[in-house]
């Protein structure tokens, strides 16, 4: 106990210094002028490499303002010729879709002219067809394929010959043959008693008959046979066969 003692208040005790204490933010707020004087110094020696190494960043940010308003100008033009360009597509796709239409208008009108000077031809030598009175004749027949498969259109001008002939009531038929794997068999139209008041006849002179018919696709269809009966009889008065075309 006695050396302890010694030992801290004799010759041979540690040296003691006083010190006077200073608050961190005093410490900090010395200190704060040096730090910004040195960044200053290094933003001013980077900037004066830069300037050295031919960089000027005066320049540079005008170029790049300059750029950024180009950039904006360019891309307010491209939006601006982009709709431009979908407005002359949408004009083109009108102006296509319009001339489909007038193709198909003409080409209705052409084929509505050609039938016309056929009826004409036909209805000016009409008078200098020989026959029985009341004689009944089938012309102009045409079986013709539609746009979808297995469907067929038939055209027909069903005439009386003579001056003083009666008024024809009846009714027609249509006998399809068919051949599927190399086995013929015939199918009727009208299929249902629903469809007979489309195969009905009545006339005097002349009636012009157009009907569509369809038959499964998977068969061929070889012939129609056009069968006109009067009414109240069960045989046909007169009949006639034509292929497709």
């Amino acid at each position: 106990m006695l050396r302890r003692v010694k030992r801290s208040f004799g010759i041979s005790a540690p040296k003691l210094s006083v010190r006077l204490h200073i608050p961190w933010y005093l410490r900090w707020s010395m200190m704060l002028p040096f730090l910004l004087a040195a960044l200053g110094l290094a933003w001013w020696a980077y900037g004066s490499g830069l300037e050295l190494a031919g960089f000027h960043r005066s320049q540079t940010e005008e170029e790049l303002t300059r750029l950024r308003e180009q950039t904006s100008k360019l891309t307010i033009e491209n939006k601006r010729m982009s709709d431009q360009i979908a407005q002359f597509e949408r004009q083109i796709q009108i102006e296509q879709a319009s001339n489909k239409e007038t193709s198909k208008q003409l080409k209705n009108l052409s084929d509505e002219n050609v039938r016309l000077q056929e009826d004409l031809a036909f209805f000016q030598n009409l008078t200098a067809m020989h026959g029985k009175e009341g004689e009944l004749g089938i012309h102009r027949l045409r079986l013709e394929r539609d746009k979808m498969p297995g469907e067929y259109h038939i055209r027909m001008l069903l005439v009386q010959s003579g001056q003083r002939a009666k008024e024809f009531n009846g009714k027609y038929q249509l006998v399809a043959t068919l051949l599927k794997n190399g086995v013929r068999n015939v199918q009727l139209f009208p299929e249902t008693p629903e469809e007979n008041a489309q195969f009905q006849l009545n006339f005097k002179y002349y009636q012009r008959v157009e009907q569509g018919i369809r038959i499964p696709e998977d068969v061929q269809l070889e012939s129609v046979q056009v069968r006109v009966f009067e009414q109240g009889s069960q045989e046909p008065k007169i009949k006639q066969n034509i292929n497709p075309s």
